[in-house]
């Protein structure tokens, strides 16, 4: 069996195509922040970062960059014509009021009934607090998940039962990997796609969970 995995820039290319016109979105720290890249063109997406900024546009040329101006993961942004930043208690205020449609997030662990493990492994040198994280994940309207399939050592991140400190109990509604696109459903995890060249039972046999196949 021949199939080559997605990039990050091709997850988040993935990802930015199924954010619907008008969707207010926080992009999480890392991998997630790729995705305003790739956001169509002909779409009004609000992009909001929790240290208080709504309407940012994509990162700027190298010769652009204003150092006042940046997302929670302290890389540069741009803001686009209308948007706003402002205190961070407000922007707080408004991720766990439900205003966010979506949150992209990354994990180290989704549970297949939606549960989110992805601001600490339990190593001793850890970060030592979960942070916006947890706010995101119970007040976003659609927590998505954007991470690679497996871990460095092959092991699924998709698990029976989370075995790192939950972020939230839950709350994620969908799971895009470099493999597939999975939905998590009352009736289990369902499959709505999978990549070039790699079959639902491998896929399956490489999750190590029970999986049904979308029609």
């Amino acid at each position: 069996m021949s199939y080559i995995k997605r990039t990050r820039e091709q997850m988040a290319a993935r990802v930015a195509q199924d954010i619907a016109e008008g969707s207010y979105v926080n992009l999480g720290i890392g991998v997630p922040t790729l995705v305003g890249d790739h956001l169509p063109k002909d779409r009004e997406i609000v992009l909001h970062s929790e240290n208080g900024i709504l309407g940012m546009g994509p990162a700027p040329a190298d010769d652009a960059v204003d150092p006042d101006l940046i997302n929670a993961g302290k890389q540069p942004v741009t803001l686009l014509p209308g948007g706003v930043f402002f205190h961070h208690g407000d922007s707080f205020a408004m991720m766990r009021g439900g205003h966010l449609d979506i949150c992209v997030i990354g994990a180290f662990q989704v549970s297949i009934t939606g549960d989110l493990a992805n601001w600490s492994t339990g190593a001793p040198d850890a970060i030592p607090a979960v942070g916006g994280a947890m706010d995101l994940a119970v007040g976003a309207k659609n927590v998505w998940v954007m991470m690679e399939h497996l871990t460095r050592d092959g092991k699924s991140k998709i698990v029976p039962q989370c075995t790192y400190p939950l972020t939230g109990e839950k709350v994620v509604k969908r799971i895009y990997t470099d493999l597939a696109v999975i939905d998590i459903t009352k009736d289990g995890l369902e499959v709505r796609e999978i990549i070039a060249g790699l079959d639902f039972e491998e896929l399956q046999r490489m999750t190590g969970v029970a999986m049904i196949l979308a029609s």
